[in-house]
């Protein structure tokens, strides 16, 4: 019986449309350390990330998720979690498995800066004010950009103002194949939300926009959308 199911669920995933693709996805924020106790991070809480990895892999796709710090959790034999913390861990682990993959989802909440020196104990409070001289981390979305070859790049931009704007402008210097943005400003959209807002905007120009939906919903968008392009290219 269990060889019967086996060839069953073989079959069945062979016929899957991302069957035989390799996906790299990224989630969740990144913590920057201050100190032992302190770190830099932001509200993400990596659901839109691992939202998509289960849609990926529902789709047949092997799915590496490289996620920062996050309660989500996921359960498929399709994916392998590869945990981190820091954006430089996230970098290193992005990198390792970037040149064997076919797609590239980079929907994480990366520092863009983080503390020059990292103190060894605990800082005590001594005075009204502390200063934290930061530097920049490394660009992830970028350095991918510049090196990739075949793959598909997927990125996310979070903005506040002058959305599609700056949204366009990263899908060009970053070399997107095509970019995710939501907005701040938009209700239900954002972190610690089940609910997203989006616009897909690709490299041909075209740009379009979606309902507020649920994030599982979202997902299923994002990979429509990236099913389409793929069959075009």
């Amino acid at each position: 019986p269990e060889n019967i199911v086996s060839f069953i669920e073989n079959d069945i995933v062979k016929g899957l449309p991302l069957f035989n693709k390799k996906v790299l996805i990224t989630a969740g924020p990144t913590y920057e350390a201050i100190d032992p106790v302190r770190f830099i991070g932001n509200h993400s809480s990596g659901k839109m990330g691992f939202e998509i990895a289960k849609k990926a892999a529902s789709l047949g796709a092997q799915v590496y998720l490289v996620t920062g710090p996050s309660y989500q959790t996921v359960s498929h034999s399709l994916i392998k979690r590869i945990d981190v913390v820091s954006a430089e861990e996230m970098y290193k682990e992005v990198h390792n498995y970037f040149s064997s993959v076919d797609i590239a989802i980079l929907s994480a909440a990366v520092a863009d800066y983080k503390p020059k020196n990292v103190a060894t104990n605990k800082i005590k409070k001594s005075s009204n004010s502390m200063s934290i001289e930061l530097v920049k981390t490394q660009d992830i979305l970028a350095s991918l950009g510049s090196i990739k070859e075949q793959q598909f790049l997927v990125g996310f931009a979070l903005e506040t103002n002058n959305e599609l704007e700056n949204a366009q402008g990263k899908l060009q210097r970053k070399n997107f194949d095509f970019i995710v943005l939501n907005s701040l400003r938009d209700k239900g959209a954002g972190f610690n939300h089940d609910t997203n807002k989006v616009t897909i905007l690709n490299k041909a120009g075209k740009t379009k926009q979606f309902e507020l939906k649920s994030k599982v919903a979202v997902a299923t968008d994002i990979v429509e959308e990236l099913k389409t392009l793929l069959n075009k290219k």
